[in-house]
């Protein structure tokens, strides 16, 4: 039997952060956002971390799936990403002048990545995704964005919806919304809009929450890049959340098709933060023309940070590993499910899955299922996927698949 969790400083702490910050964490990462339920099972500060481990300011240790929303793909404090960044850091950081690891980063991307003849340096996923936008209007000359119905690609106000509190409806105004899959529906709306569209933007796969992850119907990719090259709008997939977790050479890639832009930014140094926008050489110019830029954009200790976690990437052969440690986690949990007599589904990736328990449509039982096993040390969270890293050992999944198996007994006994 393991451990029940227990949280008392990280109360503490979140009474003592809900005074003086919004929310008291704010975001994906915060209570308020939905994916803890119920939010008693859930440690809300850390203390430290390490490898495939964090731990919460109670000194308890988590097996982490999170990965921090997605940046720690080699293990937390990796030695060679570490040691790259401090020996830059030794050097120079943020300077009036940029550090010459800013190109030598952009050197790799570019002959890591297939679809990219350049590469453009920012902080978040958010800003990658926006620069996209920025970058396909200004070489279009159009308005309209085709996105597919569940995407997430961040927070700008273009990505959000209409009732959501701050947004306008002019922020909204020229986004066309179909259903994943549907390329009559894409059709359509080419039709429909004729010279009028800018960009298409996609995740590689649907990954979005509270729901199951669904993959590209076969042909679907291919078709929606002959549909922009023949109506002349810009193809965008946004990679940052499942980037060099499928393919090293970018999702697209992985799917057969090339992108004119692509997103990267999660996986890309292993926790430093940086993200980048890479790009077809006929969109160079329209990403030169934007006035687009941040104070800290050009920081060379990400860079260098970026440079270590990539060629580590391509040492490790890592989308493979990271599949094969998925597919046996994935395996071991649907197991551990039917032996209690319940039906795990899981969906997506197997080096980024989801998970939902199919036996209550409410979802109630399978929060209370997750909530079980994050009170004995396995971090999922309840209605978004979940991440591989590199540093999982033979004995974390074990112990994974264990911490579920007793989660399943305690739903059985509980339930009947």
């Amino acid at each position: 039997m393991h451990d029940i969790h227990q949280y008392t400083k990280s109360k503490e702490a979140f009474s003592r952060a809900a005074r003086v910050i919004p929310s008291g964490i704010y975001g994906h990462q915060g209570p308020a956002e939905g994916c803890f339920v119920p939010i008693e099972a859930y440690p809300f500060f850390s203390e430290r971390a390490q490898g495939s481990y964090f731990w919460d300011v109670d000194g308890n240790r988590f097996i982490d799936y999170m990965c921090a929303y997605g940046p720690n793909i080699l293990g937390y404090n990796d030695p060679e990403v570490d040691e790259a960044a401090r020996r830059q850091r030794e050097q120079g950081d943020c300077i009036t002048a940029p550090s010459e690891r800013m190109i030598e980063f952009a050197e790799l991307l570019v002959d890591t990545v297939a679809s990219a003849d350049w590469a453009f340096f920012a902080k978040n996923g958010n800003d990658a995704t926006t620069g996209a936008i920025l970058c396909a209007r200004a070489h279009t000359h159009r308005k309209k964005i085709v996105f597919f119905r569940g995407y997430y690609h961040g927070v700008a106000p273009w990505t959000q919806k209409i009732d959501y509190p701050g947004i306008l409806e002019e922020d909204v105004a020229n986004n066309i919304y179909i259903p994943w899959n549907d390329v009559e529906a894409l059709h359509r709306v080419f039709d429909e809009n004729k010279g009028q569209i800018a960009a298409v933007i996609g995740q590689p796969y649907m990954h979005g929450n509270f729901a199951d992850n669904e993959l590209p119907a076969p042909g679907f990719w291919q078709t929606v890049r002959r549909l922009c090259t023949e109506n002349e709008a810009v193809l965008i997939v946004d990679d940052v959340r499942a980037g060099f977790r499928l393919d090293l050479a970018g999702s697209d890639h992985y799917f057969g098709f090339e992108a004119d832009l692509i997103c990267f930014c999660k996986a890309l140094a292993n926790g430093y933060n940086v993200s980048a926008l890479c790009g077809k050489e006929f969109l160079k110019n329209a990403m030169s023309s934007l006035s687009y830029t941040g104070s800290y954009w050009l920081s060379a200790v990400p860079f260098a940070a970026g440079i270590a976690c990539i060629n580590k990437m391509k040492r490790l052969d890592l989308p493979r590993l990271l599949a094969e440690k998925g597919e046996r986690l994935c395996a071991g949990l649907i197991g551990a499910a039917k032996q209690y007599g319940y039906d795990l589904r899981v969906s997506g990736a197997p080096s980024l899955f989801y998970l939902r328990l199919a036996d209550d449509p409410s979802l109630s039982l399978h929060q209370e299922w997750i909530s079980e096993c994050v009170r004995r040390g396995v971090y999922f969270t309840c209605h978004h996927n979940h991440f591989m890293n590199a540093s999982l050992s033979d004995a974390d999944l074990a112990e994974t698949v264990a911490v579920a198996e007793e989660a399943f007994s305690v739903l059985r006994k509980r339930h009947g």
